[in-house]
C-alpha cells in the first residue's frame, strides 16, 4: 500500500486531475474517491474501506485496479516522445524524396542520436542505410557501411538475448520440478552463452537482460555462485540496472522491468533472510502480481513469487489470508495447461489456500482436476508431492477409500524409486497413516515424533509438502480423525 501511496502522492497536478476525471467518467466512483482519498487526506486503509463500505478483499482488488490505471497513464507520458521518433522514421521516405540533399543528411543525423539515446537498434539500421545510400560518392560512405553492418548485427544480437531469456525461464520450469542434474547443465550453459552475447557490445540492453538471468541463476540455480563470484555482486547489479532506468527513464521496456528487479531484490533479501528488506520490496511486487504472474514469463519465472508469498505467510502465520487474496489474484489469470510447471504451481497455491481456510474438498477438486488434465510423469517427485497434498485433503474430509487407493498408489512409486530418494514424501505418508490408524493411543505423541525427521529434509526441488504447516493445531486436527472401525 505504502507504494500507491506514494506514487499518488508523487503525480503532478496535471496528471492526478487527468486520471481523476478518467475514473469519473467511466463510471469507477470508488477508484476515483480512493485516488483522491490518498491524495488529499491522511486516512488509514481501514477508514477508507469503511467509507467505500468494502471488505479487505474488495479493497485490495481496487487498489490493484487503481495502481494499473496510474501505471497505463504514466505509461501513455512515457511513450509520446518515443512514438514521436519513432513516427519520424516510418516517414522517412518523405522526407529522401522531397527534401535538398543537406536538410535530409541534417534530418538523419538528429534521428540518428536521438535513436542512440533509445537504444532502437532495429530503427537505426534504416537511419545508416540512407545515409549510406546519400554518402555512395562520398569517402563517408564506409564509415555508414561499417555502422550499418554493425547495428545489423547488435539487433541480431539483442534478438539472441531476449530468444536466450525466453529459453532459460522455460527450460527453469523444468529444472525446479525435477532437479535434474542435464536441466541444470542447460542452464548454466544458457547462462554462459547469454554473457558471450552480452561481452559483445558495450549495451545496456544486453546488460539489463543479461542481469535478468544472473541474478535469478545465482540465487536458484547455483546459489554458491554468490559467495564465490568474480564479477559484480548481487547488490552491484541492482545498483548498475537502478542507474540505467534512471538514464534511459523514458524507456517503456525498462518501465516495465524495473518491476523484475523488485521482485530479484525480494528474492535476493528472502534468500539470505533480510526480512525489513523483505517486507519493504514485497508491498511493492505484491501490488501488482497477477500482471507479474500473467505477463513476465518471458523476462523471469515469476510463478516462484508464489513459492515466496508462500513462505512469508507461513513466517508471518497468515496463512489462512491466502484463500480470499485468491479471489482477485487469479481472478484474470487464464490457465495454461501448456505451461505445465507454471500451472502446477498455481494450482497448488490455490489448493494450500482452500486447504488453510478448512475447505478441503476445494482444494482435493483443484488436485485432482490438476492431475486429469496435465501429465506429471516428467517429474516424477512432484507427482507424488501432489497426491501426497491430496492425501491429506482426503484424511481431513475421513474419505478413507479415496486416502487408501492414493496413498497405495504413492507408495508404488516409492517402491519403484527407493526410500533414500523419496524420504520426505514417505515421512509425509507416515504422519497421515497415524492418523487414520485405528490405534488411538499417543497418536498426538507419534505424530509429533516424524514431525521433526520431515522437517529436517532438504528438497531442491518444487515441495507442496513443506508447505504445510506442522503445529500443534495440525496434530490436533491430524489426531481427531477416527479411523473405520474406531467408532
Amino acid at each position: 500500500m505504502a507504494k500507491l501511496k506514494n506514487i499518488v502522492k508523487q503525480l503532478s497536478e496535471a496528471d492526478y486531475k487527468s486520471i481523476y476525471d478518467s475514473l469519473i467518467e467511466s463510471n469507477a466512483e470508488k477508484s476515483a474517491h480512493l485516488l483522491k482519498a490518498l491524495r488529499e487526506r491522511q486516512l488509514s486503509d481501514s477508514k477508507i474501506m469503511v467509507e467505500l463500505e468494502v471488505n479487505a478483499n474488495a479493497y485490495y482488488t481496487l487498489r490493484s485496479r487503481l495502481n494499473q490505471k496510474i501505471e497505463e497513464h504514466l505509461l501513455q507520458q512515457m511513450e509520446s516522445p518515443r512514438t514521436d521518433i519513432l513516427r519520424k522514421v516510418a516517414n522517412l521516405n518523405e522526407v529522401l524524396f522531397t527534401k535538398k540533399r543537406t536538410i535530409t543528411i541534417a534530418t538523419l543525423k538528429k534521428l540518428e542520436k536521438e535513436l542512440l539515446d533509445y537504444d532502437l537498434a532495429n530503427e537505426l539500421t534504416i537511419v545508416y542505410k540512407s545515409l549510406k545510400k546519400i554518402h555512395i560518392n562520398s569517402p563517408d560512405h564506409f564509415q555508414y557501411s561499417q555502422l550499418y553492418n554493425r547495428h545489423i548485427a547488435y539487433m541480431l544480437a539483442v534478438d539472441k538475448a531476449e530468444d536466450l531469456m525466453t529459453e532459460y525461464f522455460k527450460k527453469y520450469g523444468n529444472f525446479y520440478l525435477s532437479n535434474d542434474d542435464t536441466e541444470k547443465l542447460g542452464l548454466s550453459l544458457l547462462m554462459k552463452e547469454m554473457q558471450n552475447v552480452a561481452r559483445i557490445y558495450e549495451s545496456h540492453r544486453l546488460y539489463v537482460y543479461q542481469s535478468c538471468m544472473l541474478v535469478f541463476h545465482r540465487l536458484f540455480v547455483e546459489p554458491d555462485d554468490n559467495l564465490h563470484a568474480d564479477g559484480e555482486s548481487i547488490e552491484d547489479i541492482f545498483t548498475h540496472v537502478q542507474k540505467i532506468f534512471d538514464t534511459y527513464n523514458l524507456d517503456p521496456l525498462y518501465y516495465h522491468l524495473n518491476l523484475i528487479f523488485e521482485y530479484l531484490k525480494l528474492e535476493y533479501y528472502n534468500h539470505y533472510k533480510v526480512f525489513r528488506q523483505v517486507e519493504k520490496h514485497f508491498e511493492e511486487v505484491n501490488d501488482a502480481a497477477a500482471n507479474l504472474l500473467v505477463n513476465y514469463s518471458f523476462y523471469t519465472f515469476s510463478a516462484r513469487f508464489l513459492i515466496a508469498k508462500l513462505d512469508r505467510h507461513l513466517r508471518l502465520e497468515t496463512e489462512k489470508e491466502i484463500y480470499a487474496e485468491n479471489e482477485s489474484l487469479f481472478e484474470d489469470i487464464e490457465a495454461d495447461i501448456q505451461d505445465v510447471p507454471r500451472h502446477t504451481i498455481f494450482i497448488i497455491y490455490r489448493a494450500l489456500g482452500c486447504y488453510y481456510q478448512g475447505k478441503f474438498e476445494e482444494a482435493a477438486k483443484l488436485i485432482n482436476h490438476l492431475l486429469n488434465e496435465v501429465s506429471l510423469k516428467k517429474y516424477p517427485f512432484v507427482q507424488m508431492e501432489v497426491k501426497a497434498i491430496l492425501a491429506l485433503q482426503y484424511c481431513m474430509l475421513k474419505d478413507f477409500e479415496l486416502f487408501n487407493q492414493l496413498t497405495s498408489s504413492i507408495q508404488r512409486q516409492i517402491r519403484l524409486f527407493g526410500k533414500d530418494e523419496c524420504e520426505n514424501v514417505m515421512l509425509f505418508l507416515k504422519i497421515l497413516k497415524i492418523a487414520t490408524s485405528e490405534a488411538k493411543k499417543e497418536k498426538g505423541k507419534k505424530i509429533a515424533a516424524v514431525i521433526p525427521k520431515f522437517k529436517a529434509i532438504e528438497v531442491a526441488y518444487f515441495a507442496p509438502t513443506c508447505f504445510v504447516r506442522m503445529d500443534e493445531q495440525f496434530i490436533e486436527n491430524l489426531t481427531a480423525i477416527d479411523a473405520p472401525g474406531m467408532n
